[in-house]
């Protein structure tokens, strides 16, 4: 199954408290994604002596539902719709829906 956003896509979150925020899809798992730098949130994290670890607050990357962001086209500069086409050899490939161009 081919899916319209992937792993290291440039992605705009078009909805919520980071909204017109650029950022890097990290991780994809179902209809959430992990975007770099948006979505913080803070995590209490225990000192461990053993395995070196220092206790404090750290900032972790919290997943978004995919419906909230969109492709971010770097020439166009602005979000933009992903379409999903079958060339005629049945492999499929992403396009960007107004400028038809290939994405990949």
């Amino acid at each position: 199954m081919i899916s319209k956003i992937k792993k290291g896509d440039k992605v705009v979150v078009i909805n919520g408290k980071d909204r017109k925020k650029t950022g890097i899809v990290l991780k994809r798992e179902q209809a959430y994604v992990t975007i770099e730098g948006i979505n913080l949130r803070k995590k209490c994290v225990k000192r461990d002596p053993q395995n070196n670890v220092e206790g404090g607050f750290k900032d972790i990357n919290a997943p978004i539902h995919i419906s909230n962001v969109a492709y971010y086209d770097e020439n166009a500069k602005k979000p933009v719709k992903i379409g999903i086409k079958v060339l005629s050899n049945g492999e499929k490939k992403r396009y960007n829906k107004s400028t038809n161009q290939e994405v990949d």
